[in-house]
């Protein structure tokens, strides 16, 4: 998962990807769970610009 933080109170989420092997596994997802935990821990936003994230945030 890439993303960055350009402010003092969100982190934009830019792209999520597994491994093909990994597919299937709920590895994306326990991606995305710990950079939500970041930022609750942060007080943070997320702006899911990522297609997977933005999904997964509906």
């Amino acid at each position: 998962m890439s993303y960055s933080i350009p402010g003092s109170d969100f982190i934009i989420i830019d792209h999520t990807e597994v491994e093909p092997e990994y597919n299937g596994k709920g590895i994306g997802k326990k991606l995305l769970y710990k950079i939500v935990e970041m930022a609750r821990e942060k007080n943070l936003k997320i702006l899911p610009l990522c297609p997977y994230a933005n999904t997964m945030f509906k």
